[in-house]
């Protein structure tokens, strides 16, 4: 089995079982106790996993963890101002990536409606399916290990091909930021896919409503030199701050989209 494929299976396994042993990894993927300790000990580097005495855990908080249908409940009218004013920011014939996210698909829905020509990169499952049908749209995915709670494809295989594209805005939501302009994910898997993302993109946007200001959360995939901009709404107290360290900041509100 090639190492790629290998990893992915390993991160597949810890993602629905939440711990699992090496003696497992290795019965599941027919290799030797010491191919899947020194995979277990490549991947805990990297972030993607938590190693523990014997095997591996899911690298993730799962205090924070909602699932995708709870987040779409959550502060509707708010992210739809945030995708209005993103989608301000997209020109005719833009390559723009779209992390998964419930901001991220509203934006999406909006750019289907627009009608215009774009390329689209997305890890987002429902966000395939909302521009599936669209002409004017070139949709790109970048495959990898289903993560169902986000709806998204993360792990190596999402990270290795990412890297060849060139992205003029990449679009990317957040469990979390500080006033200081620290932004975290729940899970480090996801965090490093958003890393990439914004390492990758020419433009570098967060779109986060302001219940996420002051908001902690378990993995920090970006400080002030790695974001451009953050869209948020009028009831985010933290604004000034945020200036302060480089970040450019929108406020999106029904006074602005009327």
């Amino acid at each position: 089995m090639a190492l790629i494929d290998r990893h992915n299976k390993i991160l597949k396994t810890v993602e629905l079982l939440r711990t699992v042993s090496v003696q497992e990894l290795k019965d599941r993927l027919d290799v030797s106790e010491v191919t899947i300790r020194k995979d277990l000990n490549f991947l805990g580097d990297q972030g993607l996993l938590l190693r523990t005495h014997g095997g591996a855990r899911l690298s993730q908080d799962n205090s924070r963890m909602h699932t995708l249908n709870l987040r779409k409940r959550e502060n509707p009218e708010l992210k739809r101002f945030i995708a209005r004013r993103a989608a301000s920011l997209i020109n005719e014939g833009d390559t723009v990536f779209l992390d998964a996210g419930t901001t991220c698909q509203i934006l999406a829905e909006k750019l289907r409606d627009d009608e215009r020509s774009l390329r689209i990169i997305t890890n987002a499952l429902p966000i395939m399916n909302i521009l599936a049908d669209c002409g004017s749209i070139s949709l790109y995915t970048i495959g990898g290990s289903f993560r169902r709670e986000a709806g998204s494809f993360i792990g190596p295989l999402s990270l290795a091909n990412l890297i060849d594209y060139q992205i003029e805005t990449g679009f990317v939501g957040t469990t979390g930021f500080s006033k200081n302009g620290i932004f975290s994910s729940q899970n480090i898997i996801e965090s490093r896919l958003k890393k990439q993302v914004l390492a990758s993109s020419k433009r570098r946007v967060i779109l986060a409503d302001s219940t996420k200001a002051n908001v902690r959360a378990f993995s920090v995939f970006a400080n002030p030199d790695d974001v451009d901009i953050l869209i948020t709404d009028s009831g985010c107290t933290c604004f000034h701050n945020l200036r302060k360290v480089g970040i450019e900041v929108l406020i999106a509100g029904e006074e602005e989209n009327n």
